[in-house]
């Protein structure tokens, strides 16, 4: 199979994560509670993990937080910083784990950059939304859909500048773009596990640069007196007991990111992309959404067929590709795409130029017009 599905979940993971996942099993128990050899060693791999993400993302150890996903990190962010009705600017190309947070809190939602492609547009949008005053800003470093790479350092500047805490929304740019709580200065960063830093589903991390309100409320290990949640990170966040297995494979995904780095894997995919562009632009009948700002992640659209059935297309020939809306209908409503959805191809270190030949001509293949038969002329 050719798994170019990585957007949403990479597949193909280094082996030391199932290991360390299934050593995990069988060895350690819950973090802070017991001073028992399985307690001590899961706290042990438990804080190897947070401080490996601290390192690489540029945070203290106590400010990674491990969540469930970026869902989850991300209704922690919103949830603390904007009150009920109030106001947020987002960018043109947010999942609807934003959005629908965002509409449960009947926000006024302002959204800023409806051009793919187009950071300028995106970055004037933000300026004109921050200078009328906001709870927040929210906005994903790169579309989940498009693989747009938005000006994600020039938002943060102007949130500074007036004042507006910024989310950001790493899930498609964690592991091959850089990502900084201090450069930033954003209040939270959100980004799951499973996708780009090649760790178990169920598992996430949310930076935290200030106090947050808890999403959950239960045993931490600390404090265990009092009735309310503890005071200081990360326990306050993280309620009940830890996703240790997860975490244990979490942590040899982040070791095997840092020993790419995220810019190796960065030129890989965009390699691969490059690869990939020209010859999907060379079949009929096919619309291929780029850019020059671009990650491993691009859609396209078949002329005269519905998205779901060319993905479903693809699948019976052996290629593993997402169609639809990806949970992400405001980005299609800003490329336009909202009606029809787009079939989205997504890169990951272990893909290779092979693979990207291969997907090319199955493409020619099964989307290609058949030429009409030609006949003699008669007189």
């Amino acid at each position: 199979m050719i798994y170019f599905d990585s957007a949403a979940t990479t597949l193909q993971k280094p082996p030391q994560v199932a290991r360390a996942v299934q050593s995990a099993v069988g060895t350690l128990t819950g973090v802070g509670r017991g001073g028992h050899r399985a307690a001590m060693r899961a706290a042990e791999t438990v804080y190897a993990c947070r401080a490996l993400a601290a390192e690489l993302f540029d945070a203290a150890p106590e400010q990674v937080i491990f969540t469930m996903n970026a869902t989850h990190g991300l209704n922690i962010a919103i949830r603390t910083l904007v009150p009920q009705g109030g106001r947020v600017v987002i960018s043109g190309f947010e999942h609807n784990a934003v959005t629908r947070p965002l509409h449960a809190l009947d926000a006024h939602i302002t959204v800023a950059g409806r051009r793919l492609f187009s950071p300028d547009e995106t970055l004037a949008a933000f300026e004109e939304a921050l200078a009328q005053g906001q709870d927040a800003a929210v906005c994903t470093q790169m579309s989940n859909v498009f693989g747009y790479v938005l000006p994600v350092m020039p938002i943060a500047a102007l949130c500074r500048r007036y004042g507006v805490p910024l989310i950001l929304d790493a899930s498609q740019a964690a592991g091959t773009l850089p990502v900084s709580l201090q450069k930033t200065g954003a209040r939270f960063i959100a980004m799951p596990g499973h996708k780009g830093l090649y760790g178990p589903q169920g598992t996430g991390l949310l930076l935290c640069a200030g106090d947050a309100r808890p999403l959950l409320f239960g045993g931490t290990g600390s404090s265990s007196a009092s009735q309310e949640m503890p005071d200081f990170l990360p326990d306050r966040l993280e309620a009940g007991t830890h996703n240790v297995c997860g975490i244990a494979g979490l942590l040899e995904g982040l070791r095997f990111v840092r020993a790419r780095t995220p810019q190796g894997i960065l030129r890989h995919e965009t390699r691969l992309l490059r690869e990939l562009l020209p010859r999907l632009r060379a079949v009929p009948g096919l619309r291929v959404f780029s850019g020059e700002r671009q990650g491993g992640v691009l859609s396209f659209t078949v002329e005269g067929m519905d998205c779901e059935e060319a993905a479903a297309l693809l699948g019976r020939h052996g290629a593993a590709v997402r169609a639809g809306l990806h949970c992400a209908p405001l980005a299609h409503e800003s490329a336009g795409t909202k009606e029809e959805g787009t079939v989205r191809v997504s890169f990951s270190a272990f893909n290779t130029a092979e693979e990207v030949h291969t997907f090319a001509r199955l493409c020619k293949k099964l989307f290609a017009p058949a030429e009409k038969p030609k006949f003699p002329t008669c007189y």
